[in-house]
C-alpha cells in the first residue's frame, strides 16, 4: 500500500461574490484536529462580523478523519460542498474555512452550494500542492553507550530526527514512514533502545 498522499504546503485564499454576498475561503495545511479548532476559532475572532464561518477538513493517509460544518446555513449547503472540493482535488491534511458576509438577498440552497463550491475551488487553486509521506514520530531512549547503534539505525533508514539529547541518558525523536515501520520495529527489538510512539 502506498504511504504517500497529496496535501497543500501553504495557505491559499479564494473569493466568490453573488447578489451582494461575499464568500471568502481560506485553505490551510493541517495535521491534527486541535490545529483545525485553533484555526476555526481564529477565523471566528478575526471575521467576527461575518454571518457564517463554514468549514470542512480531511486528515491523514486515506482521509478517514473528516468533518463538514454548515454553521447555521441550510443543512448540506456549505460544509458538504467544501468537503466535495477537497475530495475532488484528491487532498488530505487540508482545512478550508469559508467566511460569508450576507448581502441582504437570499441565494437559496442551489446558490449556496455553488458559492461554497466556487470559493473553495478558488482557495485550493491558490494553494501549492505537495506530496506527503504518512508516518509516525517515535521517541527513542537509550544509554550513552548505545549511541553508535542508534545513529546507525537512523542513518540506515534515513530517518528525519529532532529534539536530540545526548547525555548519560540519551533521547532523540525520529519520524518513521509507514512503509518502514515494520522494519524499524524489528530492528529496534534487538537493540538496547526503547521506542515510544508519540501521538499528537
Amino acid at each position: 500500500m502506498s504511504d504517500t498522499y497529496k496535501s497543500i504546503s501553504s495557505t491559499g485564499e479564494g473569493l466568490y461574490k453573488e447578489l451582494g454576498s461575499r464568500f471568502i475561503a481560506f485553505a490551510y495545511p493541517v495535521e491534527t484536529e486541535s490545529e483545525v479548532k485553533a484555526l476555526v476559532a481564529a477565523a471566528r475572532k478575526e471575521y467576527h462580523d461575518a454571518r457564517h464561518h463554514c468549514y470542512a477538513y480531511r486528515l491523514g493517509l486515506g482521509g478517514t478523519v473528516w468533518r463538514a460544518s454548515d454553521d447555521g446555513e441550510p443543512s448540506g449547503s456549505a460544509g458538504r460542498p467544501i468537503l466535495g472540493q477537497i475530495d475532488s482535488a484528491g487532498l488530505s491534511d487540508v482545512l478550508v474555512i469559508v467566511v460569508r458576509y450576507f448581502g441582504g438577498i437570499k441565494l437559496g440552497v442551489p446558490g449556496l452550494i455553488r458559492a461554497y463550491k466556487e470559493s473553495t475551488a478558488d482557495a485550493l487553486a491558490h494553494a501549492p500542492v505537495a506530496e506527503k509521506v504518512a508516518g509516525n514520530w517515535y521517541s527513542l531512549s537509550f544509554g550513552y553507550d548505545a549511541m553508535p547503534q542508534a545513529m546507525k539505525l537512523i542513518k540506515d533508514l534515513d530517518l528525519p530526527s529532532r529534539n536530540r539529547v545526548f547525555e548519560v541518558s540519551c533521547s532523540i525523536e525520529v519520524r518513521v514512514r509507514l512503509n518502514q515501520q515494520q522494519d524499524f520495529l524489528e530492528r529496534i527489538s534487538v537493540l538496547p533502545i526503547f521506542a515510544t510512539l508519540l501521538s499528537y
